[in-house]
Order: C-alpha cells, then sequence, then structure tokens
C-alpha cells in the first residue's frame, strides 16, 4: 500500500522540488527500516516499468520544449482545420445583415468566393496559433511547477484549482502577445473582401497604413478573449480528468492503457471546451470587429454591438471551441504519449495531509 502511495506522491504534478521518497521495501512509512519484502506487486512492477520508460525528468528543459512542440502541433494544426468555419463566424460576427447563420454564411461564401475562398486567412492562422500553442502549453507546464513550488506540496494540492487558473492565465498572457499580430492579420483577410487575399499581401499593407499598431491594436481585447477562455480550458480540463477517473472511468488510470486514456482526454477535452466558447465568446465578438474597423477602441464596438450583438455566432463557435479543444488536448496528450514523457496522475492527497486530518494511521 505505502508504496503504491509514494510513486504517486513522487508522480504527482505539484511535488515539492526536493522531496525525497524512499520505497519499494527500502524504508518503511515512518522513516524505520522496513520487514522482509512480501511477493512483487503487478501494479508495482508496472508503475516501476512506466517510470524508466520516461525520455526525460519532470520539469526539465527537454520536458518544458517537447511539452511546447506538443502545443504548437495541438493549436496550429486544428485551428487550421477549422478556417472555413472560422471565417464564417467571424463574418457572421462583423456583418450579422449579411450572414444570418451558419448555413447562410457558407452558402453566401461559397458563392461569392467559391471553395478556395473558404480556406482565406489560413496562413496567419497556422502562424499565429502554432507560436500562441507554443507558449500556451509550454508556459503552462512552467508556470504550474513554478507556482506548486512556491506554495509547496500540501497547499499545492488543497489549491489545486486555483493553481490551474494562474498558470494558464500567466501563460496565456505571453501567447497572446505573440498571436496578435496574425490574429489582426487574419482577420482583416477574412472580413473585408478586396482588401488582400494573402498573408503577404495583407501585412504590408497594414504596416504602411497603421504602422505596428496594426497589429497590437487588438492585445487587449485578445487578453480579455483569451485569458479567461485559457484559464476554463485548463482548469476545466484538469479537474474534468479527475472526476472521470473517479467517478465514470471503471478502473484506477494506471491500470487503463494509453488508448484508453487518450479517450478520457478527449471527453475532458470536449466538456472543457463548451464552457471556453461561452465564456470568451464575448471578447471574441468584439475583437472581430476591431481588428475590421479603423480608429475604433474596444469599448466603442462593445457600445455599439450591445448585449445581443456580441452573442453572435455562439452557436458556430461552440461547435468549433468544442471541437478544437477536444482536439488540442488529444494531439497534446499524443505527443507526450509518443516522445515518452511524464505523464503524472490525477494529483492525491499528500500522506503529510492526510495524517494531519486523521486519514491515516
Amino acid at each position: 500500500m505505502f508504496s503504491s502511495v509514494a510513486h504517486l506522491a513522487r508522480a504527482n504534478p505539484f511535488n515539492a522540488p526536493h522531496l525525497q521518497l524512499v520505497h519499494d521495501g527500502l524504508t518503511g512509512p515512518r522513516g524505520s527500516p522496513a520487514g522482509p519484502p512480501g511477493p512483487p506487486r503487478c501494479s508495482r512492477n508496472l508503475a516501476a516499468a512506466a517510470v524508466e520508460e520516461y525520455s526525460c525528468e519532470y520539469g526539465s528543459a527537454k520536458f518544458y520544449a517537447l511539452c511546447g512542440f506538443g502545443g504548437v502541433l495541438s493549436c496550429g494544426l486544428t485551428h487550421t482545420a477549422v478556417v472555413p468555419l472560422d471565417l464564417v463566424k467571424c463574418r457572421m460576427q462583423v456583418d450579422p445583415q449579411k450572414y444570418k447563420g451558419i448555413f447562410n454564411g457558407f452558402s453566401i461564401t461559397l458563392k461569392e468566393d467559391g471553395v478556395r475562398g473558404l480556406a482565406k486567412g489560413w496562413a496567419p492562422t497556422f502562424i499565429g496559433y502554432s507560436l500562441q500553442g507554443l507558449c500556451k502549453f509550454g508556459f503552462y507546464e512552467v508556470f504550474k511547477v513554478l507556482y506548486s513550488n512556491v506554495l509547496g506540496e500540501e497547499n499545492a494540492y488543497l489549491w489545486r484549482t486555483s493553481l490551474y487558473l494562474a498558470a494558464s492565465a500567466s501563460a496565456e498572457f505571453f501567447a497572446d502577445i505573440a498571436l496578435a499580430p496574425m490574429e489582426a492579420t487574419k482577420v482583416r483577410i477574412q472580413t473585408q473582401p478586396g482588401y488582400a487575399n494573402t498573408l503577404r499581401d495583407a501585412a504590408p499593407k497594414m504596416y504602411k497604413e497603421e504602422g505596428l499598431k496594426a497589429f497590437y491594436k487588438g492585445v487587449a481585447p485578445l487578453w480579455m478573449r483569451q485569458i479567461p477562455y485559457t484559464m476554463m480550458k485548463f482548469a476545466c480540463f484538469e479537474r474534468t480528468v479527475e472526476a472521470l477517473y473517479k467517478f465514470v472511468v471503471p478502473k484506477p488510470r494506471s491500470e487503463c492503457s494509453k488508448p484508453e486514456q487518450l479517450v478520457v482526454t478527449f471527453v475532458a477535452g470536449y466538456i472543457a471546451g463548451v464552457f471556453c466558447a461561452i465564456v470568451s465568446h464575448p471578447a471574441d465578438s468584439v475583437v472581430s470587429v476591431l481588428n475590421k474597423e479603423k480608429g475604433s477602441s474596444a469599448s466603442q464596438v462593445l457600445k455599439r454591438l450591445g448585449f445581443r450583438g456580441v452573442w453572435k455566432g455562439l452557436f458556430a463557435r461552440i461547435i468549433m471551441i468544442g471541437t478544437l479543444t477536444a482536439l488540442q488536448w488529444f494531439i497534446y496528450d499524443s505527443v507526450k504519449v509518443y516522445f515518452r514523457l511524464p505523464r503524472p496522475p490525477p494529483p492525491e492527497m499528500p500522506e503529510s495531509l492526510k495524517k494531519k486530518l486523521g486519514l491515516t494511521q
């Protein structure tokens, strides 16, 4: 029993930075020499094998670099794949009189621009969201370890939801600075017919007209949209995974195969994505209109849109963001599996806290 607890505590992502746990018959639960070792247990052997197969240590530079690469793939590929839906969503937000719904928007776009028109903005989308994914996922892992070390093992467990929220908000702050120029270019291409059809045409034209301001004037509303979105994306995902293994999955994660674990990841990602879309949609509407128009401020756009206006295109965004978030978590976790990165199980209460609460002898 104690060897299993020791393994879980050591693998815990909220573990103190230098906490050493001696187990597997070397030391007893209270630091005294252990008795004769019992018969080998399958779960212990499986846990040991899992530790040995890791390609790097949790929290190492290689770990953060590969997590960032996983973010590049998860965000860059998925956002590029849904460019047609994103294009129609943006046009519904900036011109609701013309684009009255998803299917109507697709119909008008196909009639006016043809099939190729649905791919407008794919290049800035791929570049921008790849950079965003690099910072979002890479820095999230960095800040999660940093903040958990500051809090200590017990507080990191007790305040884990707040830790997820703080780490994801910190990561997204930098991710949006990386995303802003390409997001502004993408929206200009998608929502201003005749302005430009490609990144290499749009970016120089925007710089000539407005300077650097053209690329960063939307960063504040982007923070308004993306930081709540990312906080919900990570915190809801982490707690949903924890709940699924506790209440839905009929066996512990350590006994699940890699494909089974990835299914749980996908389901938790989709649930998180629905909530993400709802909390961030008003700011998304403001960003779309702001990047289309010259000389407008976020407050002016928000006032003009009104309460009903900021919720235009919500259904399309729920479909897009739900699918996106699920696929992003699936790809990100798959990258971790492929590169044999440490994937700690859902956090469990530290032994020291159990003793304080009288939950163990």
